[in-house]
């Protein structure tokens, strides 16, 4: 047995209410798909059968309706005849077929509200499986959507993202120690405009130095 014991379990329905207690709603939901996909089957193969008894009931209907008129015309002919005999046989057989033929119109409108209500439930169990393929797709992209989510937080949390950083630190003290070696070769070495650049702050030191000697000489003749 299916989810659904009878189809009107599927019509009258809550889906979000079954998907709220499931265990595993995306399960649930390929199980609601399936039962509905079947039950339309059904249903359409139900709703053909029951199209085709009522084509066979309006010929029939439309075969006695034509005898019973028939049968009158005839039951005129007698009495233009002078044969009330015939006449009365005649209408007895009218009465007959028009009893059939009231009867076969209750069937017919019997035929007809039951095509009503199958159309009516066929519309309704088509939404509700539009629904659930909704449901379905959009189930689909968040288990996705959280698997990705999840993958990423176990390789942020797991001990290789720590590794590498660990690696990468590491490499910038390297980087830094060759660096700090090619600083050290360069200490002591001038560039000839480093030693331009001497030389002229030299010559400064002794211009001061001779401008200053002069100035205390001037003092001490005073």
């Amino acid at each position: 047995m299916g989810i659904f014991s009878r189809f009107a379990d599927i019509v009258n329905s809550n889906i979000t209410a079954i998907l709220d207690k499931a265990e595993d709603p995306e399960k649930m939901v390929r199980l609601i798909i399936q039962e509905m996909e079947d039950t339309l089957v059904e249903v359409r193969s139900n709703s053909a059968r029951t199209l085709a008894e009522k084509k066979e009931l309006t010929r029939r209907l439309s075969r006695l309706q034509s005898n019973a008129d028939d049968w009158q015309s005839k039951a005129e002919l007698a009495i233009s005849k002078n044969r009330d005999d015939l006449a009365r046989a005649a209408l007895t057989e009218k009465s007959t077929l028009e009893s059939q033929v009231s009867s076969l119109k209750g069937e017919l409108e019997h035929v007809d509200e039951h095509i009503s209500r199958l159309q009516g439930e066929i519309t309704q169990l088509q939404e509700k499986l539009n629904d659930a393929k909704a449901r379905q797709q959009a189930l689909t992209m968040r288990q996705k959507t959280v698997k990705s989510r999840l993958d990423v937080k176990r390789q942020l949390d797991s001990s290789k993202v720590t590794d590498t950083l660990n690696r990468f630190e590491n490499y910038e003290r390297k980087i830094d120690d060759l660096e700090a070696n090619v600083d050290s070769y360069d200490l002591g070495k001038q560039s000839l405009q480093d030693e331009f650049a001497a030389l002229e702050s030299e010559g400064k030191v002794e211009d001061e130095l001779a401008a200053l000697k002069a100035k205390l000489n001037k003092t001490d003749k005073k």
